[in-house]
């Protein structure tokens, strides 16, 4: 029986699975990375470290496994980062990944050129810092020496794309986070590449998630334990490959996928345009269907950043100690927008905040409010995508944070509606393989890989003793919102 591999490039870990032709995940490992944060609102990666990682969690994921039956191998990676590289795709710096908010001058130029209607009735996106084409103008205009010698910009899965096949090539989903991409045309706009000073022929070239690129370099399939037969395709974002392991793979349904940021996604049959800007339109990863998401806001993040900075305990024991404080918190509210928010608004200056501090409060009502004030962020999202009257299916959790109960029954109350766990933790990597099956021929279909959506048989009901309370505590965290971003976001 034929194997695909998926493998999901995150910012805090590489995942990779291995999945069969019934759908089943035989195997899976990851291993870790580390972001820098040398000044606020920038965050970067040492590109080394994605190769370094790769290896090791494909190495232990087909350990014991005949490397011969491994066909194809596709990659969810994340989206908004640059790797500027030289002629060689040998990177020149580390990669500015998608959290980092340094080129907000940079975007304020490019919509101050271009026009704020032109640019989001082309690009689909709410202009902001986190896309890729200010950080490539960043570049530019502070690091000349790299900019001279770049011969490449490319995404961080683009990047790791060429390692692996020494081809050059991005999927929609990729591209249309850049900010010179027409999401409907579906390829790069000359007048908005004019605008931002780049040139197109320095972006990987737009094909089809499941385009079959090449196979593995000799050099890199030994170093990675597998065949050079086996087949690599233009693979897709990270939050488009869980909406594919979470079966969004048509209109309806909503994913939340809680990572290190909280992406909420549905599937659209045409671009949709948001006056409110909270949801933006990117290409999917199943042609011929666009993504409708707001890319997310620090949500694992803000659970990690609370356990390492400020309890000192284990990430896993935030949610334990959570549980012992009441819904609501007893009156604490927290703000996930550590590196600005893009819920109810997307504004780069916003900074997180702790209100209705007491002396009766203790690090359980904190670990509480963390994970409330991220399902407060969700619920503007969701009731924006309502409006905009889209994903009236059900609400799909995935990612890590899915895994906890306390978590998933706090966002059924905040919601007001049921949520359906995905039972698989590596959605994206699961949504990957599925790229990769599909684009091999393992499976016909994206419908008929869905067979490796794997679903709870219940769903998560929202209590209504506790949906009331999150109902008034909603209110106030709004009022919170806006008071403290008139205080810090200038």
């Amino acid at each position: 029986m034929s194997l695909v591999l998926g493998v999901d490039v995150g910012s805090q870990s590489i995942k990779a699975v291995v999945v069969d032709e019934r759908g089943d995940v035989v195997s899976s490992a990851s291993a870790p990375l580390t972001m820098v944060h040398e000044h606020d609102g920038w965050a970067d990666q040492d590109p080394a470290a994605y190769r370094t990682a790769l290896r090791d969690a494909v190495r232990m994921a087909t350990n014991g496994i005949a490397a011969d039956r491994i066909v194809a191998m596709g990659l969810g990676s994340q989206v908004d980062g640059v790797v500027a590289c030289d002629a060689d795709g040998t990177p020149l710096r580390s990669a500015i990944i998608w959290l980092d908010k340094r080129a907000t001058d940079q975007c304020d130029r490019l919509v101050s050129a271009v026009g704020p209607e032109q640019l989001a009735e082309r690009t689909g996106l709410v202009a902001d810092a986190s896309h890729s084409a200010p950080k490539m103008m960043w570049i530019r205009e502070n690091e000349p020496q790299v900019w001279q010698r770049a011969a490449m910009f490319a995404p961080v899965g683009a990047y790791v794309l060429h390692h692996l096949s020494g081809s050059w090539a991005q999927d929609a989903a990729n591209a249309s986070s850049t900010m010179v991409y027409d999401v409907a045309e579906g390829d790069f706009d000359a007048k908005l590449c004019e605008a931002a000073g780049l040139d197109p022929a320095m972006l990987p070239q737009v094909r089809p998630s499941t385009d079959v690129v090449g196979t593995l370099r000799s050099d890199v399939a030994a170093d990675l334990g597998l065949p050079d037969t086996c087949a690599v395709v233009v693979g897709t974002g990270d939050e488009h490959a869980a909406s594919v392991g979470a079966g969004a793979i048509e209109p309806g349904v909503i994913v939340d996928v809680t990572g290190t940021a909280e992406p909420v996604t549905t599937v659209g049959d045409e671009p949709v345009r948001d006056p409110l800007c909270v949801v933006e339109t990117h290409g999917h990863a199943v042609p011929g269907t666009w993504l409708i998401e707001n890319p997310g806001f620090v949500s694992g993040g803000s659970t990690l950043w609370l356990s390492n900075g400020l309890l000192h305990i284990s990430q896993g024991d935030v949610f334990a100690r959570a549980g012992e404080a009441p819904p609501a918190s007893d009156g604490v509210l927290f703000l996930p927008a550590l590196s600005g928010s893009t819920a109810p608004r997307w504004n780069d200056s916003m900074r997180g905040a702790f209100l209705g501090l007491g002396m009766n409060h203790t690090s359980a009502h904190v670990a509480r409010a963390v994970l409330e004030g991220c399902a407060y962020a969700l619920r503007d999202i969701v009731d924006r995508l309502g409006a905009l009257d889209l994903g009236h299916g059900e609400i799909r959790i995935v990612g890590g944070g899915a895994q906890d109960d306390l978590w998933a029954a706090i966002k059924a109350s905040v919601l007001g509606r049921p949520v359906r766990r995905v039972l698989s933790k590596e959605a994206t990597a699961v949504g990957a393989a599925m790229v990769a099956g599909v684009g091999s021929g393992v499976f016909a279909s994206f419908a008929e890989a869905s067979v490796a959506v794997q679903l709870d048989t219940s769903t998560i009901d929202p209590d209504p003793r506790t949906q009331q309370q999150y109902a008034e505590a909603y209110s106030r965290y709004r009022a919170a919102f806006d008071a403290v971003e008139s205080a810090v976001a200038t």
